[in-house]
């Protein structure tokens, strides 16, 4: 039997303001991308998230971003290297501390949105993400997306790196991802996603947006838990897996 992760970004509450159906989604992942109080989350907000999931049984993931809730993350922010290495540390470092509160750990760190899209094409950004985690957290794994320069920069420095497709978003031609807003770059159409992630897993070859196919590897399927279809996204992939004799496991 193959092996196969589903992951999905939870925590991304904040205060009052909710996000999504974390709780229903934690019944069907194997591992969660938990917002560190950067882009979205708050202390109780990764508190609740750690202990929901770790009584799932669904392994922990950091998911830091740009300081921007207003943004929800999603906007770019030309910060300095340095600085990169520090929203790295003290986001991570945040949600180890309140895991330890909740008498469990995290296994791996996937950068988000803005800061993540990024990465993928730039390599002193990447550098600065695994050397981050590399200095900091030696024991975590990195989780990127399939083919981009932050899987290479996480592989040079050593870390354990775990590479990931997306089932609810566009690929560019390069194998970046099609920035929101684009045409095709969200995909809520849950038959289409089942279709094109079934087409990966027979071939290894991912569509694109612009009519080709481009080689990619994964250890791990994302998707968004603010999806407006995600739990029945989510559900629908997992069974598919399921019954196309993979196990659905973590990956960390």
């Amino acid at each position: 039997m193959k092996l196969i992760d589903i992951n999905a970004d939870l925590g991304e509450s904040f205060g009052p303001w909710k996000m999504g159906e974390d709780e229903k989604i934690l019944d069907i992942v194997s591992s969660a991308n938990i917002a560190c109080g950067g882009h979205a989350g708050d202390a109780a907000v990764m508190y609740e998230t750690i202990k929901i999931a770790s009584d799932k049984g669904v392994i922990i993931g950091a998911h830091p971003g740009f300081d921007d809730k207003q943004g929800f993350g999603r906007r770019k922010i030309l910060l300095e290297m340095q600085e990169i290495e520090q929203l790295i540390a003290s986001q991570v470092g945040a949600l180890v501390g309140v895991a330890s509160l909740a008498n469990t750990r995290i296994h791996y760190v996937k950068p988000h949105g803005a800061l993540n899209n990024w990465a993928t094409e730039n390599m002193h950004v990447s550098e600065a993400i695994a050397r981050a985690i590399k200095l900091s957290f030696p024991e975590l794994s990195l989780l990127a997306v399939s083919g981009t320069k932050l899987e290479t920069a996480g592989i040079n420095a050593g870390l354990k790196t775990f590479s990931e497709i997306f089932a609810d978003r566009g690929y560019n031609k390069n194998g970046t991802l099609v920035p929101r807003g684009d045409k095709g770059a969200i995909i809520t159409d849950t038959k289409y996603a089942i279709k094109r992630l079934l087409h990966f897993l027979n071939t290894g070859e991912m569509p694109t947006v612009c009519g080709n196919f481009i080689k990619m590897n994964a250890h791990s399927i994302c998707i968004h838990g603010d999806n407006p279809h995600a739990i029945e996204m989510s559900g629908n992939i997992r069974s598919i897996l399921e019954k196309n004799n993979y196990k659905i496991k973590s990956f960390a």
